[in-house]
C-alpha cells in the first residue's frame, strides 16, 4: 500500500531522455486524439445525447484516468511487476472469461464486460498482463535445457488460452490479431529458434483463415477485400470506400479541422476504427503523414529502450508493448488504406475508447518504470 501512495507521486526527473521523449510523444498523440475525437464524434454526439460536446466530454475523462494510472504505474518499483505477474494474468484472463460468459454482444463480437458503474473491455487489459506475465517467463530462460522447455511450454499454453478466449470464443479476430502480432515479437526477442517460430507463424495464419471462413460475415469482408472491383450488393466495402474518398478529399492541407464530411453519419462511429480518415479529410496529407510519423517515432524510441535495458525482465515488457503500439497503429492505417481488410482495431491513443486508451497509457507507464529501474540501476553502478 505505501508503494501505490508513493507512486502517486509523479517523479519523471528520473528518467532517461528516452523515457522523457517517450512520455513528450505519448501525450502529444493522445492530445492531437483528443482534438480528432472532439471533431469526429461532433454529429455522432449530438445524435445520441443533443450535445455535441458530449463524446468527447467523455474521452478527455479517459485520458485525465490514463495520465493518472500512467503516473502511478511509472513510479511502481519492478518488483511490483515482477511477484504479481501471474496474479495480473490470471485476473485479466477471469475477466476476459466473465466477459465470453455474460459480455455484452457488439458487432457480432463479445468483447465487452457491464460492470454497472462501467462497460469495460479486459481484452485491452489482457494485452499488457499477458506480456508482463511473459516477460516474467522469458526472464528465465538460461542454459538448462529441459528449463527452457518447460518455460516455453507454459509461455505457449498462456498465449493460447488468452488467444482462444479473445479470438474464438470472444469472436474478436482484430484483437487477437494484434495479440498474435506482438506475442510472435517477443517470442522472436526472447530467442525462440527460427524453425520453430515459423511453424507456430504458419499455424497462427492458418487458424486466423479458418476463422474467416468459418463466419459468413467475415468470410464476405474478406473477399469483398480481395476483389475490391467486384460487385458489391450487400454493402461490405462501404467503410473502406467511403474512407478512400475522405482522405482523397483532404488534398496536402485538409479540408480544416472540424469540417470532415465524413463524420456526418457516412461511417458509423467514425471516431473510433476509421478516425484516421477523419485525420487525412480534415487535416489532409500533412496531417496524416504527421500521425504516421508520431508512431515511427515512438517505436524508435522503444526500440531504443529495448537495446539499452540490461534486465531481461525489463527488457521484454519493453518489447511487447513496442510490438503491441507500433502494430496496432500499423493495422488501423492499413486497415483505413485498404491495405488488410477490416478488423476493428482502434488507432493507439487517438481513437474514442475508454479501455483502450486507459490499457495504452498504463503499458507506456509500464515500459517508464523499467527505463527508471535502469537509470537507477546505472546510477548505482556509478557510484
Amino acid at each position: 500500500m505505501s508503494q501505490v501512495m508513493e507512486s502517486l507521486r509523479p517523479k519523471f526527473r528520473a528518467q532517461s531522455r528516452q523515457g522523457l521523449l517517450l512520455l513528450g510523444l505519448s501525450l502529444l498523440t493522445a492530445g492531437l486524439g483528443l482534438a480528432m475525437v472532439a471533431s469526429a464524434s461532433a454529429i455522432d454526439s449530438f445524435k445520441q445525447t443533443d450535445s455535441a460536446a458530449t463524446l468527447f466530454l467523455r474521452q478527455g475523462a479517459f485520458a485525465i484516468v490514463g495520465l493518472v494510472v500512467l503516473v502511478i504505474a511509472s513510479n511502481l518499483p519492478m518488483g511490483f511487476y515482477r511477484r504479481l505477474s501471474m496474479p495480473i494474468l490470471f485476473g485479466a484472463l477471469g475477466l476476459q472469461v466473465a466477459t465470453v460468459l455474460f459480455g455484452a454482444d457488439i458487432n457480432g463480437n463479445r468483447n465487452w464486460l457491464d460492470l454497472g458503474f462501467i462497460s469495460i473491455q479486459p481484452s485491452e487489459f489482457l494485452k499488457l498482463a499477458l506480456i508482463i506475465a511473459l516477460a516474467q517467463v522469458f526472464a528465465q530462460l538460461g542454459a538448462n535445457e529441459e528449463r527452457n522447455r518447460q518455460l516455453w511450454t507454459w509461455a505457449f499454453l498462456l498465449s493460447a488460452a488468452s488467444l482462444v478466449l479473445v479470438a474464438i470464443m470472444g469472436r474478436d479476430l482484430g484483437t487477437g490479431v494484434v495479440m498474435a502480432v506482438l506475442l510472435m515479437g517477443m517470442f522472436l526477442f526472447a530467442g525462440m529458434r527460427w524453425h520453430t517460430w515459423l511453424l507456430i507463424a504458419v499455424a497462427g495464419l492458418a487458424s486466423a483463415a479458418a476463422l474467416i471462413m468459418y463466419s459468413p460475415s467475415r468470410r464476405i469482408r474478406f473477399e469483398a477485400w480481395l476483389n475490391p472491383e467486384g460487385a458489391d450488393p450487400m454493402g461490405v466495402r462501404w467503410q473502406f470506400e467511403h474512407g478512400t474518398w475522405a482522405l482523397a478529399s483532404g488534398g496536402i492541407f485538409g479540408t480544416g479541422l472540424g469540417r470532415s464530411k465524413l463524420k456526418w453519419s457516412w461511417i458509423p462511429e467514425v471516431e473510433n476504427d476509421f478516425i484516421f480518415a477523419v485525420i487525412g479529410e480534415e487535416l489532409g496529407l500533412v496531417g496524416a503523414g504527421a500521425v504516421i510519423l508520431l508512431f515511427l517515432a515512438m517505436g524508435l524510441v522503444l526500440f531504443a529502450m529495448v537495446r539499452l535495458q540490461t534486465d531481461p525482465f525489463n527488457r521484454n515488457i519493453v518489447v511487447g508493448v513496442m510490438f503491441w503500439i507500433v502494430m496496432q497503429a500499423f493495422i488501423n492505417i492499413g486497415v483505413v488504406l485498404g491495405l488488410f481488410p477490416v478488423l476493428g482495431v482502434p488507432l493507439p491513443l487517438i481513437s474514442a475508447g475508454g479501455s483502450s486508451l486507459i490499457a495504452t497509457m498504463l503499458a507506456i507507464g509500464v515500459v517508464l518504470a523499467a527505463e527508471r529501474d535502469r537509470m537507477s540501476h546505472l546510477g548505482r553502478r556509478r557510484t
